[in-house]
């Protein structure tokens, strides 16, 4: 989450209202506590759920996640539950409602660039896109715990080099700092700091994100 060092970058992990420690982010909004708690850095895998991810982590581009979390059930009415096979039949008329749609960012370019990535993924074959992206994910042993927000990075070698390898393989807005956003919160990294309570939580405890995406309801506007 690139918004993330905006929170006091030299904080380690504060007690929130319930006694625990969490990374300083999780507590700027009511909204975080449960996405830190129950998704950020859980590891995350079908194709459908990784296209998903690395759309909205496109449209955060120079917003704050924030922005994006409050209009996800927004988008994934919009974007048919982010099944790539059904956004890749996407038409004129759908680009045409997505631009009007108050419920998502109305960004021409991500919108764009969201339906080419589903035209393009189509062709893949089944598991492709989980591959290419987890097999980016470096060795934890070689990650020591961030004790703050100040050695969470940006951009990585890793995310540098899965971006170059979304974008030979054709997908856009994809560039390092959105890969490594991405990697962040599909758990291809544990950035939770090392005194927060995700971090210190049992493995089993710690779970695996939705590997799919549901069917949504119609599109409202948020």
């Amino acid at each position: 989450m690139s918004d993330e060092a905006a929170v006091s970058e030299e904080a380690a992990a504060p007690t929130g209202p319930d006694g625990l420690p969490r990374c300083p982010w999780a507590l700027s909004a009511p909204d975080y506590v449960t996405y830190h708690d129950e998704e950020w850095g859980r590891p995350v895998h079908g194709d459908d759920a990784l296209f998903e991810r690395l759309s909205l982590e496109a449209f955060q581009s120079g917003l704050s996640w924030i922005t994006i979390l409050r209009r996800r059930p927004g988008f994934r009415a919009a974007f048919a539950g982010f099944e790539i096979a059904t956004v890749a039949e996407f038409t004129d008329t759908d680009r045409e409602r997505l631009l009007a749609d108050a419920g998502i960012i109305r960004n021409r370019a991500k919108i764009d660039a969201t339906l080419a990535n589903a035209r393009e993924l189509a062709g893949w074959a089944p598991g492709d896109l989980d591959a290419l992206i987890w097999s980016h994910a470096p060795d934890p042993a070689g990650r020591p715990a961030p004790k703050t927000l100040a050695d969470v990075p940006a951009v990585t070698p890793e995310s540098t080099a899965l971006s170059k390898a979304l974008k030979k393989r054709g997908l856009r807005f994809v560039g390092p700092t959105t890969a490594y956003a991405l990697m962040q919160a599909c758990g291809l990294v544990d950035d939770h700091l090392e005194t927060c309570v995700r971090r210190s939580a049992p493995p089993g405890a710690r779970g695996t994100a939705r590997s799919t995406t549901t069917k949504p309801q119609p599109s409202t506007q948020l």
